[in-house]
């Protein structure tokens, strides 16, 4: 199992609460070992087992719950 830390750049956050509603989706997805958002920041850094779910599993989970994400470079 290999992992990677992914940076994406998150928007639409206003609260805490919309940073651990993201933590708790992503949390879900097969791979996902760690996730940490920061609606200061506006990023969510997750490690990634990218043979279980990819970057695009990781935008749209944040997109269903609301918000929109892109790679952060």
């Amino acid at each position: 199992m290999s992992t990677t830390t992914v940076t994406f750049r998150v928007s639409g956050m206003h609260c805490g609460s919309c940073s651990l509603l993201i933590d708790d989706v992503l949390e879900d997805l097969p791979g996902v070992h760690s996730t940490t958002t920061s609606v200061k920041a506006g990023r969510s850094v997750v490690e990634l087992d990218l043979t279980r779910s990819s970057t695009d599993d990781v935008i749209a989970a944040i997109a269903e719950a609301g918000y929109r994400a892109e790679p952060h470079c």
